[in-house]
């Protein structure tokens, strides 16, 4: 087979070919590369701000920086609420992909629990995507040391130092300054973001609820790079927080520890109020509970124990509590019977131990059941003889009774800068038939005239009156707050608001001052008086357990809880008055016994508190891991602080031979 000839080779062809192809592939390169120009030009001529901002968003953040909250003072400078630092674990959620995942991988390392969850998912779910939320406060040193071995399977997630609150008198303060807690899901719906942004705590009951906008203070930034983990790198910028103002409260330590003691082992109130000014001067519930619990999230056990107890510590009996007053009201009330001329300091009847209304033959008794014979005001404020009031509410009828008695603030709030304060009631056919959608009767009038019926008030309210008594008609506005220091101006209410309606003289005042003077000296509150000050007062007993028609009181047949309150009211010196007290001591059997707990806080008032005040005790610190600093001592965490101990042998109420009323 003959072999084929070699094509002749078209050189010119192949160049030109090649050539066509060079210079296709040149231009189609050259148009991607002025594509890319131009896009380049595009990106950094109108969209360099745009870029640079995402840029630096993966790198630069800004976060808040929460204000220190502001200190709470009693009137001499002891600090009452204090801040101190501790540990919390907190997540970036600009660094976190899924952080439901990452949350559900930290439940074992930090314990949390199902409330911890809850309480950041909803604030997560307002939070912005470059916020830093707390997972949890106050991590325990085994916590801590768990994290720091995994932390680098969780970027984004760090532990920062973190300021909280601390109360260093427990129990002491706790129903007047009460406590923060954290940000709730309904509170998290009214709140100012911006204003609480970094912040987990906010003022829940008491001082710290009523001056909240006062100490929360205003957020701060700060501009930091940081890496791929969340660490920072660097600071960049930084604006300060503004730290809230620190107020100074007119209660005063040593005498709220004076009351506190009287009052360990019982249920019941005191307050202890300047007749002059309207400050109080200390308030009093017991048994009370321990503040530090609800700061950093109470434990189930722990609030179960608070709110299922019988004795109520979480309960402000004193704002709160409401109470027949009982016979601690006849003075206000006799004031009322001259204003309106129905009797006068001449004014006498007979009490033969009951009153019947006119055509009833149902009696109303006194609580001495021989009567008390002839009797005018004195007299009947000196005894506490009900006859003498049965008469004269029989003849002032109960709307004129309201008039004058909703004067002395009973009926409605004081106005007391506290939170949750109840207005009590003072009765009148207009409330019965709104209420009950029944008349008022005339024998209710009677009940109300004694503090008994439908008649209530808070153990506030009491001293209000009994100050507006001391005080010759003059009002005043119940306040804790004495001054505040800091960026924001408030204007702080002293002295007296206004003067009751009083058609009579001054002189009438000082009679009824020297009835109660004689209650003290001589009368139903006997058991108190003293050689070195003079006490104007007057005892009340407060029936629990009703007794029918023509039984007899029988304190061997009733359970502790069932037994009579015992209430008092009273203000020192009666001459020149400095101090007004109101007391009760629930189930205390007679007022005698809520008397001789007032004795020892006229005492520390008038007589030791400018020579021997009382201080705190610096309490020991115990260094760790717990805080970022020194830790507080602990305080007992069982809740319930004052319901335990037994009662000193002079507090046991006297018998019904030594005090009737």
């Amino acid at each position: 087979m003959s072999k084929q000839p070699t094509p002749i080779k078209n050189i010119q062809q192949e160049k030109k070919i090649f050539r066509g192809r060079i210079y296709f592939a040149i231009g189609l390169v050259s148009v991607f590369i002025l594509i890319l120009v131009v896009r380049y030009s595009y990106l950094q001529l109108y969209q360099h701000e745009h870029f640079q901002t995402v840029s630096d968003s993966n790198r630069i953040r800004l976060q808040a920086l929460p204000p220190a909250r502001g200190y709470i003072y009693d009137r001499n400078g002891i600090l009452l609420a204090d801040n101190f630092p501790v540990f919390s674990a907190v997540i970036s959620r600009a660094d976190i992909e899924d952080v439901d995942h990452t949350i559900a991988q930290l439940v074992p390392i930090f314990h949390l629990t199902d409330e911890d969850i809850e309480q950041f998912q909803k604030r997560a779910k307002t939070a912005r995507k470059t916020e830093v939320l707390s997972i949890k406060m106050n991590l325990s040193e085994s916590e801590i040391a768990k994290f720091s071995e995994l932390k680098q399977n969780f970027p984004g997630v760090r532990i920062e130092t973190q300021m909280t609150r601390y109360y260093p008198h427990g129990d002491l303060f706790a129903h007047v300054i009460g406590y923060v807690g954290r940000i709730n899901d309904k509170e998290l719906k009214t709140l100012d973001k911006d204003l609480y942004a970094g912040t987990n705590l906010i003022g829940k009951i008491g001082v710290e609820k009523s001056y909240e906008s006062l100490l929360h203070g205003r957020p701060g930034y700060e501009s930091v790079e940081a890496d791929a983990h969340s660490n920072i790198l660097r600071h960049l910028g930084r604006k300060e927080a503004v730290r809230g103002n620190d107020l100074y409260l007119s209660l005063d330590y040593g005498l709220q520890m004076v009351a506190s003691e009287q009052m360990i082992g019982k249920r019941g109130a005191v307050v202890a109020i300047d007749p002059n000014t309207g400050e109080i001067l200390a308030l009093v519930s017991a048994p009370s509970f321990n503040p530090n619990l609800f700061v950093t999230g109470i434990s189930h056990k722990d609030y179960r124990d608070l709110s299922d107890s019988l004795d109520q510590p979480l309960y402000n009996r004193a704002v709160q509590g409401s109470y027949p007053p009982g016979s601690t009201i006849k003075p206000m009330e006799a004031m009322g019977g001259i204003h309106y001329k129905y009797i006068d300091w001449n004014t006498k009847i007979f009490d033969p131990g009951y009153f019947h209304l006119p055509g009833d033959s149902h009696k109303f008794r006194d609580w001495k059941k021989s009567g008390h014979g002839i009797v005018d005001i004195n007299k009947a404020i000196v005894e506490s003889c009900d006859t003498f009031f049965y008469v004269l509410s029989y003849q002032m009828g109960i709307d004129k009774m309201h008039t004058w008695m909703s004067q002395f603030g009973f009926g409605q709030k004081t106005g007391v800068d506290l939170p949750s304060e109840s207005s009590g009631l003072y009765p009148s056919p207009e409330w019965k038939m709104r209420t009950r959608n029944k008349p008022w009767l005339k024998g209710e009038t009677i009940s109300v005239s004694i503090g008994q019926g439908a008649f209530t008030a808070t153990p506030l309210q009491l001293a209000l009156a009994t100050a507006i008594t001391a005080n010759y008609g003059q009002h005043v506005k119940p306040h804790v707050l004495r001054e505040t220091k800091g960026e924001k101006v408030l204007k702080v209410l002293h002295g007296s608001d206004f003067k009751i309606d009083f058609d009579g003289t001054q002189d009438d005042w000082e009679k009824m001052h020297a009835a109660m003077v004689a209650v003290i000296n001589s009368g139903t509150g006997r058991g108190i008086r003293t050689p070195f000050y003079s006490i104007a007062g007057k005892t009340g007993t407060a029936q629990v357990k009703s007794i029918a028609q023509g039984k007899r009181y029988n304190e061997a047949l009733l359970k502790e809880r069932e037994y009579d309150h015992g209430l008092f009211v009273g203000f020192a010196p009666a001459d020149e008055p400095k101090i007004a007290v109101a007391v009760i001591w629930e189930n205390g059997r007679h007022g005698g016994s809520a008397a001789k707990i007032a004795k020892p806080i006229f005492d520390y008032w008038l007589l030791k508190r400018e020579k021997d005040p009382i201080k705190p005790v610096p309490p020991p610190v115990n260094g760790g891991l717990m805080t970022a600093g020194a830790k507080p001592a602990e305080l007992p965490t069982s809740g319930v602080l004052q319901s335990t101990p037994t009662p000193p042998a002079n507090n046991t109420p006297p018998s019904a031979a030594e005090d009737e009323e």
